[in-house]
């Protein structure tokens, strides 16, 4: 039996380079699409929104001189680029899917509406959410948190290079300890970078829980989705 009914899986653009240092690395994209269909296999209702930081950052490009709203609409592009991907990778290993663009981009993707995303999912197709939330200023943790919501997930489980949610980045600071549970208000107090401001305001505002955990083991999703305490549960 799986944990959650339906997630929404919020994927790091950063980590589809592997060990490339830019685009898409073929083999995390294939580790990434076998661990989704392990837990569709499962029945779970699934929507995935990945990050563009592989190809551009809006933010990081409007310090290099873009206008800001260009560059945003940049990076929106590069979501939609990775979706492709992830989607034609799930297409081959038999996981039918749907990418649903939050601007208007037809045949690349339907225009996404929330009744047409969970309708699909109960259909048994894993919906794959790009260009964010559409509008520049917003990233794509807030763009996740927005489609969590919408969606009604149980949960949206943050895959990333990190197994959890630590007092400092353990990267750089060999001290850092790791949370097995945290509450947004300890999040927002601490300036823990789970996610941005707005992502974490709008899950806390509506109830949202979100486990992180590193999604580049191969088996972590199901482990995941099997109740093992691999990761950080942010909760109310």
């Amino acid at each position: 039996m799986a944990r959650f009914k339906r997630i929404l899986l919020k994927l790091s653009g950063e980590s589809l380079m592997g060990k490339q240092g830019h685009g898409i690395d073929p083999e995390r994209l294939g580790d990434y699409a076998r661990q989704i269909k392990e837990v569709h296999d499962l029945g779970v209702e699934i929507g995935i929104v990945i990050g563009g930081g592989n190809i551009f950052r809006g933010l990081s490009g409007s310090q290099k001189g873009f206008d800001r709203v260009k560059g945003d609409q940049m990076g929106m592009c590069a979501t939609v680029i990775n979706s492709l991907a992830l989607s034609s990778a799930l297409d081959a290993v038999g996981v039918k899917n749907k990418v649903l663009t939050a601007i208007r981009m037809e045949p690349i993707g339907e225009f996404y509406s929330k009744w047409k995303a969970i309708e699909a999912m109960q259909q048994g197709m894993v919906c794959i959410f790009s260009a964010g939330t559409g509008s520049p200023y917003f990233t794509t943790d807030t763009g996740s948190s927005l489609r969590g919501v919408e969606i009604e997930a149980d949960v949206m489980l943050k895959g990333t290079r990190v197994d959890g949610v630590y007092t400092a980045d353990p990267e750089k600071d060999p001290t850092a300890t790791k949370f097995d549970e945290i509450s947004y208000q300890e999040v927002l107090s601490r300036g823990l970078k789970v996610m941005d401001l707005s992502a974490i305001c709008m899950c806390q505002d509506n109830k949202l829980p979100i486990y992180v955990f590193n999604m580049d083991v191969v088996g972590n999703l199901m482990r995941v989705m099997q109740g093992e305490e691999i990761g950080t549960l942010v909760h109310p």
